[in-house]
């Protein structure tokens, strides 16, 4: 039935949908093709979408309908027979790093109640994002000094043992710089946006004390609903390129704006799934033994106050029975038996 409330097995599915998405594309790494790499886990995932028990709509995706045949802005997803939901979908957060054999791709879905994910046209978001023991202690308002130096009162700790992570850009650089002037430790990423953003709220398995800087907007809002679930928090600004300041203005955003936790995921039900393609920090990539697959993933949620590390062993064989791979069904059938 429509409307009804979220189900704590809504979780599994997205999971499912997650690792389909790594498995087939994982087929793919380090061939140096982005865009086959990205088709391929936008085929697998929106498959496994299409037979999810709920209302989906995609808020967050791979663009607009007309580039994006599947996964885009707009679309529905689910078979319409449950609870109303916001979609955010990355089938490949990192498929540069992923077409090249790097670490750190990660599949991932995340999801709340329906109207309740901010959503916006313009591409990038400055950010801060920190854990439990932070929460309320930071303000994009202030200096990047003043919030290593709030951060580091909070956990008790000296600066010089606060580690900031930033994506290696050069709108980062000075940001960069005074850190190191400062002394606090920063660990540059290339690509991985929403997983890095994910370590720095995961206090108990994190060597990251805090993430800042300018990424993408749109991922800024899938870290937003795992932040929102493990109770660390999370403020963000508009970050405007040539123009945009019109296409926020028509998407009745204020550009000048500070974007807290709730107005990035204003409902306290949230979940997110994600699974490994590639080895990194947060979690192992897939690995392909004697016709089996093997995966790791993570579910973070709020419905059932969880966050869970999944290994999965996936039999090829059954997965091909029951696979979207499309035009990558091929490569995954000459390791099947092996």
């Amino acid at each position: 039935m429509k409307g009804r409330r979220i189900d704590a097995r809504v979780e599994l599915e997205f999971l499912r949908a997650t690792e389909a998405a790594a498995i087939v594309s994982g087929k793919l790494v380090g061939r140096g093709d982005k865009n086959a790499v990205d088709q391929a886990a936008v085929d697998a995932m929106r498959s496994v979408l299409g037979e999810v028990d709920i209302d989906g709509l995609v808020v967050i995706g791979e663009g607009e309908k007309d580039e994006a045949p599947m996964l885009y802005i707009g679309e529905h997803v689910g078979t319409g027979d449950g609870p109303a939901m916001d979609v955010a979908v990355d089938p490949i957060d990192g498929t540069t790093l992923a077409s090249k054999g790097g670490h750190g791709a990660i599949s991932v879905v995340a999801a709340a109640e329906r109207g309740s994910l901010f959503h916006t046209h313009v591409a990038y978001m400055d950010k801060i994002i920190v854990g439990r023991a932070c929460r309320g202690v930071i303000s994009i308002e202030a200096s990047v000094e003043d919030n290593v130096r709030a951060v580091a009162k909070a956990m008790g700790r000296p600066v010089t043992e606060i580690t900031v992570a930033l994506l290696e850009r050069d709108r980062n650089n000075e940001k960069v710089d005074r850190l190191r002037q400062l002394g606090a430790r920063v660990r540059l990423f290339g690509d991985g946006d929403v997983a890095n953003g994910i370590i720095a709220a995961l206090e108990e398995r994190s060597r990251i004390d805090m993430l800042v800087g300018i990424g993408g907007a749109t991922e800024g809002v899938i870290t937003a609903c795992a932040v929102k679930c493990l109770g660390g928090d999370m403020q963000g600004r508009l970050w405007l390129r040539e123009g945009e300041d019109e296409v926020a203005r028509a998407e009745g955003i204020d550009p000048d704006k500070v974007l807290t936790l709730d107005d990035l995921c204003k409902s306290d039900l949230a979940m997110l799934a994600a699974t490994g393609v590639t080895d990194g920090e947060f979690l192992q990539g897939v690995s392909y033994v004697r016709g089996s697959a093997y995966t790791q993933s993570i579910i973070i949620s709020s419905l059932t106050h969880t966050t869970r590390m999944v290994d999965g062993k996936h039999d090829l064989q059954a997965f091909l029975n029951h696979s979207p791979a499309n035009g990558i069904t091929s490569l995954l059938k000459e390791h099947a038996n092996r």
